[in-house]
């Protein structure tokens, strides 16, 4: 790779983490007012709506934004074909949310989803004009300005958010939170992008792209659709208020385990891109991202487990005290969902996206059966049931890397076996803690301190850190030599 590309890509790496740490935190405290200022159920009637919104914008997409980004030298007609069938679909798809509307509304028996489905129809539509300058943006891997937009864009809305719910506006505060966020981002990304659109459509460039994007359109609907059944049938098997739960209890889990997978994710992805013909290289810095992800992934997800009643005590209030176990099993599902998402990537990288989509399919008897089993039983079975399937998962995530590379599941664990051992101990100690202290401000903030601390020491003892690597990998320069 050259040395402005590699420069590019690390300019855009720090970016990209920087917004991610930046959207996060303010996500975060947006979430925890909003948690605090409304009921379970108004989070849950929203969350009745998460697949259908999900499949309508992967329609919307037709993975022609991911197309643009794929095709190299893009010309003028390229991104007016894209952005003109993303407008057209996304009216036809508001149109079939519209009559839709009183049909979900009866599948969950919850009137009020008649017109909050109408309204969110609305947002697809506006939600596509969009598209194309932050695929343009992407292009030219300036993230930069993608920071800047979607920082602003939440901050706005979470505001607004805030002020509605304040006011008495239930879950339409939610619904305001979302279209204020649209809204910001039509306004916004045209003055980064510079693109000026246009209604112009080529037959010849849109079967060039979506011979592309449709293959992720498949793939992509499939993820939604996998992705949000839990939601689907606890939504209509139980209440918008279990729902709730539901939602809440894997939301930080989630949160914290995704940060670490986007930051060091965005690493990986292009560099062992770069070295895929060197096939023992490409190992070495597989085998690193693996372990630095691991070395990060399981002390916080372990620490936040345990400190999880303090934290919803303290952060989101004893309202929500019923999602507790449920946060818990999530956060050991979220330790391996990073690393089953690393294991992925290496296939892509070596340019194997079909063994990738076929071991993704492979998947969906296990999740649906677990589902089956789970959902006559409560709302907790159903989270142990995706957690077991998640962890199952990662076996299947890394058997095909194992076979390409010969570093399975079981040789990965064993290199992570100092981490592991650290997590433990760290464990007993907040535990022990935790059993002397019953203040929650204490157990939350004094344990969570101690157990980092103690992770650390036992990291040193085992010699599970090379600082002097850490601070390299950091800075993003390890991976290139």
């Amino acid at each position: 790779m050259a040395d402005n590309v590699r420069s590019q890509i690390v300019h855009g790496v720090f970016w990209n983490a920087l917004e991610k740490f930046s959207l996060q935190g303010v996500t975060f405290v947006i979430s925890v007012v909003l948690a605090r200022l409304l009921s379970p159920s108004d989070f849950g009637l929203i969350g009745m709506l998460g697949v259908f919104m999900a499949v309508t914008g992967a329609f919307v997409s037709s993975g022609l934004g991911s197309a643009l980004v794929q095709k190299h030298n893009c010309t003028a007609i390229d991104y007016s074909t894209v952005f003109t069938v993303n407008v057209v679909v996304s009216c036809i798809a508001c149109a079939i949310l519209f009559f839709a509307a009183p049909y979900i509304s009866d599948f969950y028996h919850e009137p009020i989803l008649v017109p909050i489905t109408r309204v969110l129809g609305i947002n697809v539509v506006l939600g596509a004009l969009n598209m194309v300058h932050r695929s343009q943006l992407t292009i030219r891997v300036d993230f930069k300005s993608l920071a800047k937009i979607n920082v602003i864009s939440t901050i706005i809305s979470g505001t607004i958010g805030i002020a509605m719910a304040y006011s008495g506006f239930g879950v339409w505060s939610l619904v305001g939170q979302y279209l204020a966020g649209t809204i910001c981002g039509i306004v916004l990304c045209p003055i980064y992008s510079k693109w000026k659109p246009s209604i112009r459509f080529s037959m010849d460039s849109f079967r060039q792209l979506f011979g592309y994007g449709s293959k992720l359109l498949v793939t992509g609907i499939y993820s939604v659709v996998i992705n949000n059944i839990s939601t689907l049938f606890i939504g209509r098997t139980y209440t918008s208020a279990d729902l709730g739960f539901y939602t809440k209890a894997n939301q930080t889990p989630s949160t914290i385990s995704g940060f670490i997978y986007g930051v060091l994710g965005s690493v990986t992805f292009p560099v062992m891109s770069e070295v895929k013909e060197d096939k023992d290289r490409m190992l070495r810095l597989y085998k690193k991202a693996l372990f630095t992800t691991a070395m990060f992934v399981f002390p916080l997800m372990m620490l936040f487990c345990m400190l999880s009643k303090p934290f919803i005590v303290i952060v989101f209030t004893e309202k929500w005290l019923p999602c507790l176990v449920m946060m818990q099993l999530y956060c050991f599902a979220r330790m391996f969902t990073p690393l089953s998402a690393l294991n992925i990537s290496v296939l892509n990288a070596s340019g194997r996206s079909d063994l990738f989509m076929w071991m993704d399919l492979s998947k969906a008897p296990l999740i649906l059966g677990a589902l089956a089993i789970t959902i006559p039983i409560s709302v907790e079975a159903i989270v142990w049931g995706n957690t077991i399937v998640t962890v199952i998962c990662f076996f299947i995530n890394s058997y095909l890397p194992g076979r390409l590379f010969g570093y399975g599941a079981l040789a990965q664990l064993w290199d992570w076996r100092h981490i592991i051992l650290s997590v433990l101990l760290m464990c007993g100690v907040v535990y022990l803690f935790c059993l002397m202290v019953e203040n929650d401000w204490l157990q939350l903030f004094c344990g969570g301190a101690i157990g980092l601390l103690s992770y650390a020491v036992f990291c040193h003892i085992f010699k599970v850190i090379d600082y002097k690597s850490l601070y390299l990998m950091i800075k993003n320069r390890s991976f290139y030599q």
